[in-house]
């Protein structure tokens, strides 16, 4: 993922929770109309919102007609307004950044026509996700930063609404101009962690298994939206597997499960097995995520939420902060069994579930997450690159011999094998080396990163963090109230040592009283 597509990514999820359905068009100020007597402040922001609409009209009235459209929107209207303003006969190529808000029913089917509109309107497309609308829960918000000239960003609205497709509205620069990007502050903040990466779709990608078969599409559209309504303290839905679902995982777990004792870790496999006893992993049967859920909390404290697809970066690894990962529910394409374009069931349960249950593993991906929260876009980057190389397709020693610890590798078994055999290249891990190694998902890794362990990983990366991350402040996570503080002053420094001193006189207290009973 380019700079550029993180940037986008921090300044919509920090932008799309705060705002309003409807964006500002201008400010007005209300200079005569006042009563004389006093008012309440209450009573002036009426007044002042009352003279603002008035005056909103009579400008969009004004606008229509200089524009001799009197089809126009007022979002429309706007573009006019600024092109008629700027006086240019260049109809040069403008960064906007968009907001098309899909109708309830089926909206998301009309996603390729927009695109199509937008290929029509010669603009380029440098970045889009979508999210669930955040006032309407059955809505959904398309975001979109794109390169196109007035006059074809103005003829693309009047299109897209006259079609019936959806609903535009600029987002107006200087709303994501933000100091220091958005992230939860409490585990219930993960509500609005759900922006999903159209990068690659059954809707969209020509190229994916399943974009020709749309039983598998619908399919993938209805346990999407389970987890679109999901919401923090909920259940997590419980899904009926197809006879065709489960035939395709188990085609991948029965040569994985053959592979796993000479290739994965002995974390791996040791909680593998546990999680047959306990979770009902088998050929046979797809693990539900409330029950893999409840035995993660029992081991490590870590919790699971259902994600719809494809997360950005920034929310997927600020979910880690609050030791919760975002778990997809549907399945990979029976077409392509042995691979998925992007994470499905069998990654998360096969791959990263078994590895999140050891504690050292858990911490280190924690310490990735709370590293990732108001990081720059820059920085986030390299986490995510971090991440990559590390939680999804590392490699550990173990007894003088290479196994597999990434979720990448334990849930594919041809890269499995591929990952331990002569072909690629193995390099000691490194974080700020690691952090800016260039990497592609289309094929097998030709670089893979070993760690010594798991506590060497989290130490050398604890450490890159605190000379490299150059963040203006540092977090802490509370696990009493699932909060993270920002320690952004010597006052807030000061009774977080004031804590943690405690803490160490009641060890120390426990300390004396265990030594007198064993001497």
């Amino acid at each position: 993922m380019s700079a550029t597509g993180f940037q986008i990514m921090a300044s919509l999820a920090s932008s799309a929770n705060r705002l309003e359905k409807k964006f500002p068009i201008r400010s007005y100020s209300v200079e005569h109309g006042y009563p004389s007597r006093r008012r309440s402040l209450v009573g002036d922001a009426k007044f002042e919102t009352q003279k603002n609409r008035e005056a909103k009209r009579s400008w969009i009235e004004e606008s229509r007609s200089e524009s001799q459209d009197f089809d126009l929107s007022e979002e429309e209207v706007i573009v006019a307004e600024e092109s008629r303003q700027k006086e240019v006969e260049d109809d040069s190529l403008k960064r906007k950044n968009l907001i098309i808000t899909l109708p309830a029913n089926n909206g998301l089917d009309n996603l390729p026509r927009i695109l199509r509109l937008m290929q029509v309107t010669k603009a380029t497309i440098e970045h889009i996700e979508s999210r669930q609308n955040a006032n309407d829960g059955k809505c959904f918000d398309i975001f979109m930063s794109v390169m196109i000239t007035p006059t074809n960003l103005l003829t693309f609205m009047k299109s897209v609404r006259q079609s019936g497709l959806g609903e535009v509205s600029l987002l107006r620069e200087k709303l994501i101009s933000v100091k220091d990007p958005w992230f939860p502050r409490h585990i219930s903040d993960l509500d609005f962690c759900t922006h999903i990466m159209t990068k690659y779709e059954p809707e969209l990608d020509s190229d994916h298994p399943g974009f020709s078969d749309p039983i598998y599409r619908q399919r993938r559209l209805q346990i999407a939206n389970i987890a679109f309504e999901y919401r923090y303290g909920d259940p997590i839905p419980r899904i009926k597997y197809t006879e065709e679902e489960i035939k395709t995982w188990g085609i991948v777990y029965k040569e994985l499960v053959r592979l796993f004792p000479t290739h994965a870790c002995s974390k791996h496999i040791q909680v593998f097995e546990l999680l047959e006893k306990e979770c009902g992993y088998a050929p046979d049967n797809i693990p539900q995520l409330e029950d893999v859920s409840r035995f993660l909390k029992k081991r490590t404290g870590f919790t699971i939420r259902p994600a719809a697809g494809l997360l950005t970066a920034r929310d997927f690894l600020a979910s880690l902060a609050y030791r919760v990962f975002q778990t997809t529910q549907y399945m990979r394409h029976p077409s392509e069994p042995d691979h998925s374009p992007e994470p499905d069931c069998v990654h998360e349960l096969l791959g990263h579930i078994p590895v999140l249950a050891d504690e050292s593993f858990a911490d280190f991906s924690q310490e990735i997450g709370l590293a990732s929260l108001g990081a720059s876009d820059e920085d986030l980057e390299k986490l995510a690159t971090l991440y990559w190389f590390t939680v999804e397709f590392g490699l550990c020693r173990e007894n003088g011999q290479i196994r597999a610890y990434g979720a990448g590798l334990l849930s594919s078994f041809g890269e499995l094998k591929h990952s331990l055999s002569n072909k690629p290249e193995l390099r000691e891990f490194e974080p700020e080396k690691t952090a800016i190694q260039p990497y592609q998902d289309l094929d097998y890794q030709e670089i893979y990163y070993v760690a010594e362990s798991f506590d060497d990983a989290k130490e050398k990366f604890r450490k890159y963090v605190a000379e490299k991350l150059p963040r203006r402040f540092e977090v802490s996570y509370d696990p009493f109230t699932n909060r993270v503080h920002v320690i952004d002053s010597m006052e807030k420094l000061d009774r977080l040592i004031a804590n943690i001193s405690n803490q160490i006189e009641r060890l120390h207290s426990c300390s004396s009283k265990l030594r007198k009973v064993f001497d």
